[in-house]
């Protein structure tokens, strides 16, 4: 048994204070990840900072059209409330198909983001893991790797995120809204707010000590958008993405005016699909042309012994939703087979 001790803040500037003057401390919401941490000794905080009671609780409908979301809101409101699931299904979709409901009740939108990976390599302190220690080398990559990175690994990590949806929030890109005591406010941009492991696979996100993560801001869609997120997993049921979709599509006399690919599952971070959207904009999405752009994106991935399986799943599942965007999408059904 680690002693910790424990702080209930009800300010965002008690919760500032508190961390600066406890070294040592960390922050919690639902605590559907930290506290499972604790107990396998992956984390050992000295001071746990509670944020339940915090005012950021709230939806905020801003005046152009988007939604301000406080990181105290748990995933199950953000997955029904009305203006999520009419203006955003791809955010609720996601977090939908994440875990359980009895988790989905408890955690929260800011701890979503924080939540750290499920290598289970990173989870047993009795395996060495860059990502808990830095120095002392990755199990991973000679052990198994079935359901670990294609995209942006290091020689130092191959581990994947596990949040379903923060591959939503990269591909509406929305913005995460952090404070801390000595800097104030700041936004980051969701589809950059998690790292690439590189030389530090210990630094999961851009957050910076002692920063709080206030709010999810989520842009307004422009008319005629639609979004789709699909999850592909070795159950139908609570369990993490060996490849998942998010994606956001808007045409214009049948012709790409607007997309957002993300997938989840493939790397240490959602990852952002920037050449596959370059190669699509302004073309009319035919399944050649989805095909050739989705192929473009891929020709990055690196896979490992065991999961090159990964690259045809996610070549697949994106290609599967972006038709199905490209049919129900106003602006005109684009046409099956190759472009014209």
């Amino acid at each position: 048994m680690e002693p910790f001790a424990y702080v209930r803040a009800t300010s965002i500037q008690e919760a500032t204070e508190a961390y600066a003057s406890h070294p040592g401390a960390r922050y919690i919401g639902g605590g559907t990840n930290l506290v499972d941490l604790m107990k396998h000794g992956v984390e050992t905080p000295a001071t746990l900072i509670d944020l339940t009671r915090l005012p950021l609780h709230d939806f905020q409908e801003l005046p152009t059209g988007g939604l301000r979301v406080g990181a105290c809101v748990s995933n199950t409101d953000l997955a029904v409330h009305p203006l999520v699931r009419t203006r955003y299904p791809v955010l609720s979709q996601a977090l939908l198909a994440g875990a359980s409901g009895q988790l989905r009740n408890v955690a929260t939108v800011g701890g979503n983001l924080l939540q750290r990976t499920r290598c289970p390599y990173f989870q047993d302190v009795s395996k060495p893991c860059n990502k808990r220690q830095p120095g002392a080398g990755c199990a991973a990559r000679d052990g198994l790797h079935r359901d670990h990175a294609v995209l942006g690994h290091s020689a130092h990590c191959i581990a994947t995120h596990p949040s379903d949806m923060a591959v939503a929030l990269a591909a509406l890109d929305a913005e995460i809204e952090l404070h801390d005591g000595e800097h104030g406010t700041r936004r980051v941009a969701a589809a950059d707010f998690h790292r690439l492991p590189g030389d530090h696979p210990d630094q999961d996100t851009v957050i910076r000590p002692g920063e709080i993560v206030t709010a999810v801001l989520l842009p307004p869609l422009a008319p005629g958008a639609v979004s789709l997120y699909r999850k592909a997993r070795d159950r139908a049921s609570y369990a993490f993405a060996l490849a998942s979709v998010a994606a956001v599509l808007r045409l214009d006399d049948r012709r790409v005016r607007h997309v957002a690919l993300a997938f989840g599952g493939l790397a240490h971070r959602p990852w952002r699909a920037a050449t596959a959207e370059e190669h699509l904009t302004g073309a009319v999405p035919t399944d050649d042309a989805v095909g050739e752009a989705v192929d473009a994106e891929l020709a990055a991935a690196r896979p490992l012994r065991d999961n090159a399986f990964k690259v045809d799943l996610a070549r697949n599942l994106a290609r599967d939703v972006l038709a199905t965007l490209a049919r129900s999408a106003p602006g005109g059904a684009a046409p099956t087979g190759r472009r014209p």
